[in-house]
């Protein structure tokens, strides 16, 4: 199913061939996010996805869209810690055009200084938009607090206050340094010929500026106690999110990891969602998810609540923490863990967006397409043990850390909470 081709330039193709769909879903990818930013850049990586919308030498604003949603496509992108992606979906005979859009936006993109005076306007809008929600406010701050005074600490989108001193040549000089052969990557899923792909790539791939790899700085996690971050709003919730360090996408323990958030709050059977919501209704939402970076990891425990619910709640988060980190699930508990994430799998590789994105992500991630089957194995094969041995490793009380926006005054007393 996964075939791939680097390019004499260095240019890579990776392609998933889905014959049986009538569509093809294209990405352009950058081993470039907000982990490669200096303080002074921050936001960069976002406001270039941006401004690589707002017209080429060939193609205005409003025809690069209509290039697309003209034969009956669309067009979107995205920002992370470690890289970016443009794509579009289209039917599979206009594949050349879609890449034609997507390269002459990549390499040709003009970043105009009208175009670039309204863009950070928008993106400030945007920064605000996520600001008022307190649910998107509270990650922001935890991601303050796991990593501090570092890029993996600060908000892809950046800051009202960066975005301001991002002008026209530190944006073009970011793009210059960063966006090369050597950290693209393009990806198509669904009704596509390799070969037809690689042909298709290699009339533009001339274009495409040389360049190696960005690097980023490492992590640094030094922390001897729990640590709590306040952000007092008058809401009617109180938001919060308890960060845990764990472990990188290269450590082998990521499987156990994987496995351990699906017991503990990935989905409705989940313990937090049976015990803090079925059985004594404290609140509405909670929930578990996972990050894995190049270097370091988190799982993220997130929830709305009544303030006046937060240390019943917080102590029952801790319990379970520590029942984990203590006690091996029973061999029927994770088996359903481990069929959920199998069938989630499963279902998720269905859509040719999803093979796109997995393509992406395995290839800026390992440098290496792993198949779907060699994961599931390697969840097959975690045993309670592993399972408890990550908890005990990992929900330690230094590695905690818990971000609330509330309209609480202070803190004082969380941190005790979170003492094992």
């Amino acid at each position: 199913m996964y075939r791939v081709t680097q390019l004499s330039n260095g240019l890579t193709i990776a392609t998933a061939e889905m014959p049986h769909m009538a569509s093809v879903s294209l990405g352009l990818w950058a081993a470039v996010g907000s982990r490669m930013e200096t303080a002074a850049q921050n936001g960069a990586a976002h406001f270039i996805e941006h401004m690589l919308f707002k017209g080429t030498r060939r193609r205005s604003a409003r025809e690069i869209s209509q290039a697309v949603e003209g034969v009956g496509g669309y067009l979107n992108a995205f920002t992370a810690e470690e890289n970016s992606c443009f794509y579009s979906r289209g039917r599979h005979t206009h594949f050349a055009e879609l890449f034609d859009v997507l390269a002459d936006m990549y390499l040709h993109s003009l970043f105009a200084p009208p175009e670039l005076g309204r863009e950070r306007a928008v993106i400030q809008e945007e920064i605000s938009m996520y600001m008022d929600q307190p649910a998107q406010r509270v990650q922001e701050l935890l991601n303050q607090t796991l990593w501090p005074g570092q890029p993996l600490g600060a908000p892809i989108t950046g800051t009202h206050r960066s975005l301001d001193r991002l002008d026209r040549r530190t944006l073009l000089a970011f793009l210059g340094a960063h966006y090369g052969t050597r950290s693209t990557l393009i990806t198509a899923a669904g009704h596509v010929q390799h070969d037809q792909a690689v042909r298709t790539v290699q009339r533009l791939a001339k274009h495409f500026p040389a360049g190696q790899r960005p690097c980023f700085t490492p992590a640094q996690t030094r922390q001897k106690e729990p640590r709590v971050r306040l952000f007092t709003q008058k809401t009617e919730q109180t938001q919060i999110a308890l960060g845990i360090r764990t472990c990188s996408r290269h450590d082998e323990r990521r499987h156990a990891v994987r496995l351990l958030n699906v017991l503990l709050g990935e989905n409705m059977s989940s313990r937090l969602f049976q015990i803090v919501r079925e059985d004594r209704g404290l609140a509405y939402s909670i929930y578990s998810s996972t990050s894995f970076f190049d270097d370091v990891g988190d799982l993220v425990i997130s929830a709305g609540l009544d303030a006046d619910r937060l240390p019943q709640t917080l102590r029952l988060i801790v319990r379970e923490l520590r029942r984990l980190a203590r006690q091996a699930p029973s061999r029927a508990e994770l088996h359903r863990a481990r069929d959920y994430l199998i069938g989630q799998l499963d279902l998720g590789l269905e859509s040719i967006e999803t093979q796109m994105n997995w393509l992406g992500e395995q290839w800026l991630g390992y440098g290496k397409i792993v198949l779907p089957a060699v994961v599931k194995e390697r969840y097959a094969a975690v045993t309670p043990s592993q399972i408890r041995a990550a908890a005990s490793d990992f929900f330690r009380p230094e590695h905690l850390n818990l971000a609330l926006v509330s309209p609480l005054k202070s803190a004082t007393g969380l941190p005790k909470l979170l003492s094992f």
